[in-house]
């Protein structure tokens, strides 16, 4: 792996901070409190809105079904700053990998936790998921950002996504044939089915984090990779941006045209979907870099950086604590006066006691790390 060209500032980009913070905060309820607002109000048009707020059913694509993409391609954008960090400071190649199985064990094992491994119900346990996907996705980028420059990595990108729209066009699943795309007749879900034991999620027929639909996911993060490499070039700061910008527009476009053969659809994720929404992530990267690394106008950001400095945090916290509890402990006196305001103003609460709580890590300097 190269290091940064010289003449590359060695300091944080903040911006990437600031734009996972952005994405944590839908996950940690900032969604939540909008829906509710917006559907408080009733209004078509905001109820149209709040539409957005919910996955998509099958085909489509909602800006709730950005988020989890959206954190994918942020964990790519950090791995060749941090690997190239320990490379820089003499570690050795072998005790970069011993770090990167590592985190992918740690990932996993937060995962089984959250998923109820604990209970020793392993027949009813969902063996995959949200933090099972991200540990598949670090491990496979960050090899392949260690192992390969960047032509390679862009070969590994194309490759996952073009082989997955192959072999879900191509192999033939009993019963449907080859290329059906329905639930329970698409060559992931099936898989699913026969490979993975427990409980599924998010839809009878196969698993939302599945094995087959990791790939195109792994070519979520790789794109963050190809990303960070162009940061890291010595391009000014309005050449980056515009970059960026016109890379998540193509990437838009690439993916609303392959959607017409192979449907974005989040649930088995689609090719298609990746694209499309690695292109969004592209524009938001552009946005955020050219706002606070470019212009400097980092203050706005703190409340989104605070969050985005521990997510695994307090993507655990969240499932472990109930961070309603302490809420309503200031609250509980008035709320029930509040009528129709009262569930948008308890979300909000709840939303700022986890806030609070990074806030103090945050000034304790208290960054967890796996």
């Amino acid at each position: 792996m190269n290091p940064a060209p010289s003449g590359i500032p060695s300091g944080r980009v903040h911006s990437i901070d600031a734009l996972r913070g952005f994405d944590m905060f839908w996950i940690i309820g900032g969604g939540n409190v909008i829906e509710r607002l917006l559907t408080l109000i009733g209004a078509p048009f905001t109820l149209a809105l709040a539409g957005q707020f919910e996955h998509s059913r099958w085909n489509g694509f909602t800006f709730e079904d950005l988020i989890y993409p959206l954190f994918l391609f942020i964990m790519g954008l950090t791995i060749p700053f941090s690997l190239t960090k320990r490379l820089e400071r003499g570690d050795s190649q072998r005790r970069v990998v011993l770090h990167i199985m590592k985190r992918t064990l740690i990932l996993f094992l937060l995962g089984f936790v959250l998923n109820g491994f604990l209970d020793f119900n392993l027949a009813e346990m969902r063996w995959m998921g949200v933090l099972q996907r991200i540990a598949l996705c670090y491990l496979a980028a960050a090899l392949i950002t260690l192992y390969s420059g960047v032509r390679g990595r862009a070969v590994w990108t194309a490759a996952f996504l073009v082989g997955y729209w192959a072999v879900m066009a191509l192999i033939p699943v009993p019963g449907f044939g080859a290329g059906a795309l329905t639930p329970e007749g698409n060559l992931a879900s099936y898989l699913d089915r026969l490979l993975i034991p427990g409980k599924f999620c998010c839809f009878g027929y196969g698993e939302n984090e599945g094995i087959l639909s990791t790939f195109p996911s792994i070519a979520s993060s790789l794109i963050g990779v190809l990303c960070a490499d162009w940061l890291r070039t010595g391009r000014s700061g309005r050449e980056k941006t515009l970059g960026l910008a016109y890379a998540g527009f193509t990437s838009l476009a690439a993916g609303l045209l392959w959607g017409v053969a192979f449907p974005i659809n989040k649930l088995i994720w689609t090719s298609s979907y990746t694209l499309f929404a690695a292109g969004w992530s592209m524009l938001l990267l552009a946005t955020f870099y050219w706002i606070i690394d470019v212009r400097g106008w980092k203050r706005w950001a703190f409340f989104f950086t605070v969050i985005g400095l521990n997510p695994i945090t307090i993507y655990v916290a969240q499932d472990l604590f109930n961070f309603g509890v302490v809420a309503n402990v200031f609250i509980h006196g008035f709320v029930s006066y509040l009528g129709g305001f009262r569930p948008a103003f308890v979300a909000l609460c709840v939303l700022g006691v986890k806030w609070l709580f990074l806030w103090f890590l945050y000034r304790q300097k208290i960054f967890l790390k796996v």
